[in-house]
């Protein structure tokens, strides 16, 4: 038993597996057991969160930043942390990097509300440092949770801390992408890619993750980026119209 399945086990939460193409969601215990209390809602695990202290970024947070999005999708991105704005919002990637990822969907032909997006802590490190050992350790229940009420199909790490913190190794994020990993005891594909904060400090990197977010899309049954004929030119370069600014940097 690996360690993400012995936390959920000590969460009362029962492994999932993951969805073939085009299945949705169902639960998967009989209809004589009761539904475990860590998967009966969101909502639910929203509050646990919400009343958390069990480190000490409770004591310098505005609000927690548990997570938005559908309940039922198929992509769930995960983030590392909130900032500023997000602490401020309670919502998660709703500052530049935020405008970002929503510029990202769309090239692949998907909004924020098709998706679940959350970060690995709940709460705003201060000063935007990285997170700690104990607190990666403490939140890391509430996001076995999370992706197992979720159960989504493809998961996508968005930078360095997220994609070791999943996938637990050390290894560098150049090392990561390009490559579909396999998340868990249920193999949920997992891609790696730039997180969107960094994006905005380097461009030019913007290419890869495009390409990135095309393997993202085959996995998903996509079609192939002829369906919006400039996608990969206006993610990659910044052109376009709703794009054009938050894509190249501005």
């Amino acid at each position: 038993m690996n360690i993400n399945e012995h936390v959920l086990r000590e969460m009362g939460v029962i492994a999932w597996r993951a969805r073939a193409n085009g299945e949705r969601a169902t639960d998967p215990t009989p209809e004589h057991e009761p539904r475990p209390a860590a998967r009966s809602s969101l909502d639910d695990l929203e509050a646990q969160v919400a009343a958390c202290r069990k480190c000490s970024l409770c004591e310098t947070r505005r609000n927690t930043v548990f997570g938005v999005g559908d309940p039922d999708a198929e992509l769930m991105f995960i983030g590392e942390a909130p900032g500023a704005e997000e602490d401020r919002r309670g919502l998660p990637f709703v500052g530049r990097a935020g405008q970002l990822l929503d510029a990202m969907l769309e090239a692949i032909d998907l909004k924020r509300e098709d998706c679940y997006i959350a970060n690995v802590l709940k709460c705003r490190p201060p000063n935007n440092r990285d997170p700690m050992g104990r607190e990666v350790h403490e939140c890391h229940p509430y996001l076995l949770a999370q992706i197992d009420r979720i159960r989504p199909r493809v998961l996508v790490a968005l930078g360095r801390f997220a994609a070791q913190a999943l996938l637990e190794t050390d290894t560098p994020i150049g090392r990561l992408r390009g490559a579909v990993h396999r998340y868990g005891a249920s193999g949920t594909p997992l891609i790696v890619t730039y997180h969107p904060a960094y994006l905005l400090r380097s461009p030019l990197e913007k290419r890869k993750s495009w390409r990135d977010l095309k393997l993202v899309r085959s996995l998903l049954g996509a079609s192939d980026a002829s369906r919006r004929g400039t996608a990969d030119h206006n993610l990659a370069d910044g052109a376009g119209d709703g794009g054009h600014h938050v894509l190249s940097g501005r």
